[in-house]
């Protein structure tokens, strides 16, 4: 059970659980959550995945992002990968959800019930580096410009968000 997610309906609504890989495998919809911290200049932390995940490895994405565990609370999972990925918690609040399906190279998908949730923090990571390859600091300006110029180095999840959070003025 230690690799199982939450699996739910286009509600939200739990319909179950299903290992990981398999999930992945499959393109089956569950819950997921993405992180956004920002600093008082209103920078984003990044973080580039390390080059040793099992899909989208060496991109570039938000703070941290994963799975609730099964009997987990959506908040309490993001603030424990948040330490698990970053060495930091911060206080964070839901601000949006996005629905999204994308297939990736080797051939496992995404199709997640993402909870964004955004957070304030000044300091600096202490980054997992199972998790983590690097990490900076970027203004909204900088990465919608470089999402623009260079959009395979995202993530597909952060850049979806991205354009949602452009496009609804939240930033």
């Amino acid at each position: 059970m230690t690799n199982d997610i939450i699996l739910v309906d286009k509600n939200d609504n739990e319909i179950g659980t299903g290992n990981k890989l398999e999930v992945h495998q499959k393109g089956i919809l569950h819950r997921a959550f993405s992180v956004f911290v920002w600093n008082k200049q209103g920078q984003l932390m990044m973080q580039q995945r390390a080059k040793e995940k099992y899909h989208t490895p060496g991109l570039w994405s938000n703070t941290c992002c994963s799975h609730p565990k099964p009997g987990e609370d959506t908040e309490a999972g993001a603030h424990r990968r948040l330490q698990e990925e970053m060495g930091f918690d911060c206080e964070l609040k839901e601000e949006m959800t996005v629905i999204y399906h994308s297939r990736f190279e080797n051939d496992l998908t995404e199709h997640e019930y993402d909870h964004v949730f955004f957070g304030h923090y000044d300091g600096e990571p202490n980054i997992n580096t199972e998790e983590v390859h690097a990490w900076e600091w970027m203004t909204v300006n900088e990465l919608l410009r470089d999402v623009r110029v260079n959009p395979d180095n995202y993530t597909v999840w952060f850049k979806i968000i991205l354009n949602r959070l452009k496009n609804e003025n939240i930033f």
